[in-house]
């Protein structure tokens, strides 16, 4: 069976997105769905719900602290340029090389920082950090999306809450495990 976008869509509306969805939240669901193709149902609900939760609800990617001024960022980030982007705020000149290096983009990321802005790299960046550990590790190892969701099956609230780890500790992990439910059903009425 395809996915059926519209029927994803549909069940989005009563809840997380809606009831008229705007040009940018179906943009950036369709950048993050194409991102995140071929992979568990889980795990793509995870990482809409990390999009939703990060972007504050607009599924565009975002600069940290976005309702600042760039001044401000200079004078309060202590690894200014390398702030924040993206559906995950990637942040650290180390982390922008990497994801540059393991997205093939052959340095344009490293020379022009706002390309973690764009949807499609954004999504990448994302898929990927969550997949391969980037973001965040403990004693037992990098906190993945195999390591904390099915890779079969529905994710329950409870692994939904440990999932968030892999972006941010367990920093409105009860929040965002309630937005991966809903995403999840909308994945499952599509046919994903």
């Amino acid at each position: 069976m395809a996915f059926d976008p519209e029927k994803f869509y549909n069940s989005l509306r009563p809840g997380l997105l809606g009831p008229t969805l705007s040009q940018g939240e179906v943009d950036g669901c369709n950048a993050i769905l194409a991102a995140m193709a071929g992979t568990p149902r889980a795990y793509c609900a995870y990482a809409l719900a990390t999009a939703f939760h990060e972007t504050n609800a607009t599924m565009q990617p975002v600069r940290e602290a976005y309702w600042l001024s760039e001044t401000w960022r200079k004078s309060n980030l202590r690894y200014y340029p390398w702030y924040g982007r993206g559906y995950v705020q990637l942040t650290w000149e180390e982390n922008y090389k990497h994801a540059d290096k393991a997205l093939g983009l052959g340095g344009a990321l490293t020379q022009d920082l706002e390309k973690a802005l764009e949807p499609d790299i954004a999504a990448r960046i994302m898929r990927r950090g969550m997949e391969e550990g980037w973001f965040a590790g403990d004693s037992k190892g990098r906190h993945t999306l195999a390591r904390h969701l099915p890779e079969q099956g529905d994710a329950s609230e409870a692994e939904f809450i440990v999932a968030r780890r892999i972006i941010n500790g367990t920093d409105k992990n009860k929040l965002v495990a309630r937005h991966a439910l809903q995403f999840q059903t909308a994945l499952a009425n599509g046919g994903w």
